[in-house]
Parts: C-alpha cells; sequence; structure tokens
C-alpha cells in the first residue's frame, strides 16, 4: 500500500443521477392510507416521490444515472476499472446489483461489487474509491447510491410509507493533479448497538420469506423514527465537523453542504449545528423523498447541474442511516 507521501489526489470528475417518471404525490397518498398533505409536509418537508416502474430496477436505476456521469466525464464504459453500487434493494440478493450495472454499460473491464451501508452507502463507496484510486490500485471508478425503496415499504404503514421513494446518483472518481479538484477528507462510522432502530427484519438468512410468514410484511421497513432523529444529528454534525477539521476548512469556507436527504426537520438542525446558513444547505428532499442511498448523489448531481457548485468551491456531504452508519466528504470541486 502506497504511503502518505505518495498517494494521489482523487477528484470528482462527473455526477449524474435518475429518478423514475411516476410522481406519487402527498395529495395520492392521503388515497392509500390514513395522511394528509399537511401531516407529511409539516413533519417530514415531503411533498412527492418517485416510483419506479415493475420492470424497472435497482440496476436500470444506477445504470442510467451512471451514464450520465461517464459522459460529464469525458469517459466511456470501456475506460471504466472499477463500479461500486451502494443499495439496501439489491435486483437479487446474489449476484451483486454492480454486476448487472456492467452488463448494463458494457464494462467489461471493470471490477465490479456492492455494498449495504443504507442512506450512509455512497459516501462509504467514496471513501472505498478513493482509498483504491490514491493506492494506484485503479485509475478511475464509478461510484452509485441507488434504491427502488417503493419495493421494500408496506404501503398500509403511514409512519413509513409517506418517506421514502426511488432513484439513483452517480459520481466518477479519478486521479487528480495537484492543485485540481480534490475529495480532501472522508470519514465514516457505524454504531450497531442500534440495529433495531431501523431495518427489514424478513428477508435474509436470520428470517427467510416463507409460505407461513408470507403475510407479516416481513420484508418492508421497519423504523423508530424519533431514536433515529437524535441520533442522526448528533452523528451527522460529528462526521461533518471531522472533514470540515481534517481538511483544514473553517464553516465559513463550506460553499455547500449536501446532507442526507431523510427529513427537513434533521436537515435544519444539521445546519444549525455546523453554524451554516440555511441558503447554504441543499434541499431536494420535497420532490423525492428519502432515496436512502441515492439521496446525496441526486442531490450532489443536482447542486452541480443548476450551477449550486463551482470549480474551487469547498462542499461538505453528510449522510446518516441505518446500522446504525453515517458518513462525510469535504471536497474541493
Amino acid at each position: 500500500m502506497s504511503g502518505p507521501g505518495n498517494s494521489r489526489p482523487v477528484a470528482i470528475a462527473g455526477t449524474g443521477s435518475y429518478l423514475p417518471e411516476r410522481v406519487l404525490t402527498n395529495a395520492d397518498l392521503e388515497k392509500m392510507v390514513d395522511t394528509s398533505d399537511e401531516w407529511i409536509t409539516s413533519r417530514t418537508g415531503i411533498k412527492e416521490r418517485r416510483i419506479a416502474a415493475d420492470d424497472e430496477f435497482s440496476s436500470h436505476l444506477a445504470t442510467n444515472a451512471g451514464r450520465k456521469a461517464l459522459e460529464q466525464a469525458g469517459l466511456t464504459a470501456d475506460d471504466l476499472e472499477l463500479i461500486i453500487v451502494a443499495t439496501i434493494t439489491p435486483d437479487t440478493l446474489t449476484p451483486a446489483t454492480a454486476c448487472y450495472v456492467q452488463q448494463n454499460l458494457g464494462a467489461t473491464k471493470a471490477v465490479a461489487f456492492d455494498i449495504s451501508a443504507a442512506c450512509s452507502g455512497f459516501l462509504y463507496a467514496m471513501k472505498i474509491a478513493k482509498r483504491l484510486i490514491s493506492d494506484g490500485a485503479f485509475e478511475n471508478a464509478l461510484i452509485v447510491g441507488a434504491e427502488k425503496l417503493s419495493a421494500f415499504v408496506n404501503w398500509e404503514d403511514r409512519s413509513t410509507c409517506v418517506l421514502f421513494g426511488d432513484g439513483a446518483g452517480a459520481a466518477i472518481l479519478k486521479r487528480s493533479e495537484p492543485g485540481k479538484g480534490e475529495i480532501l477528507a472522508t470519514d465514516i462510522g457505524t454504531d450497531g448497538r442500534q440495529t433495531r432502530l431501523l431495518n427489514i427484519p424478513g428477508g435474509g438468512s436470520a428470517c427467510p420469506i416463507t409460505i407461513a410468514n408470507a403475510d407479516q410484511r416481513l420484508a418492508s421497513l421497519s423504523m423508530i423514527g424519533n431514536e433515529v432523529f437524535k441520533h442522526a444529528v448528533t452523528r451527522m454534525r460529528d462526521s461533518a465537523n471531522a472533514v470540515i477539521a481534517r481538511a483544514g476548512l473553517n464553516p465559513e469556507d463550506i460553499k455547500l453542504v449536501v446532507p442526507h436527504q431523510a427529513n427537513l426537520r434533521i436537515i435544519d438542525a444539521i445546519a444549525d449545528r455546523l453554524a451554516v446558513p440555511n441558503d447554504r444547505v441543499f434541499v431536494n428532499l420535497h420532490k423525492y423523498g428519502n432515496t436512502s442511498a441515492a439521496a446525496c448523489p441526486i442531490a450532489l448531481d443536482e447542486a452541480h447541474r443548476t450551477g449550486r457548485i463551482e470549480k474551487g468551491d469547498h462542499i461538505v456531504l453528510v449522510a446518516f442511516g441505518a446500522g446504525l452508519t453515517w458518513a462525510a466528504a469535504a471536497v474541493r470541486w
């Protein structure tokens, strides 16, 4: 492994995102469960979310986002050396969704694998890919957060079904030249003592879905929301502060914070604790809901393509998810 003296800087060379066509509004949900637009909006900030078609899987969402990131980075699928897909809603338990993405893109030279870190997954993938490129194992990587959460939501549970949506976001990482854009610092963490707070209890080896339990909706998201909220704010604050300090920055140096899009109250609390004004925090939660591992990269791509991030800007990405997991990255664009 390369030492600190000869590690190579790594930059984000392109971004991409993809959202399914179908829009599910709060008004639509009012017809499905006992809820209201006012209740959902006041507690979450979400107005609508996207729902993938029946024949549209996480790999399709990831592939579409990946193509856009490749195009922006000026690379072809043939150039790709590494594909990491972060997802908790894989097409199949095996093979990895990344293998389907490799096949769809025609990226036959790329090593491909998945990681499962829930909403923090994209930033986990960023840390892994950054290290592998920095150490010289690969020249570039496609990292993707992709989720079809609609397939794992209990549409009769009003406390959770209003929160989640489908989508994918992607980024191309590659070697950078000194003084150019660079991923300056990354941070990841886990507290496995809190696994009960947010999980999908069924569908794995601990609780296979059988004829006997098929009617219990065990392969659906389950959450203890108030406890998740408290942990999310604390962990995201600490992780963001850690990468800001490691990058040698101050809060006033940050042009934009791109947080996980789970709940507007959490986002507001994070902005307050980081001493960053709200106009420097990117929010698209109202349009897409919580897309888990896809949320940060979708927001990053939107911010980039709408001019909220420009060359030389310092940005911070931060996320929190089931596990419990958390992650952050400080980037010079």
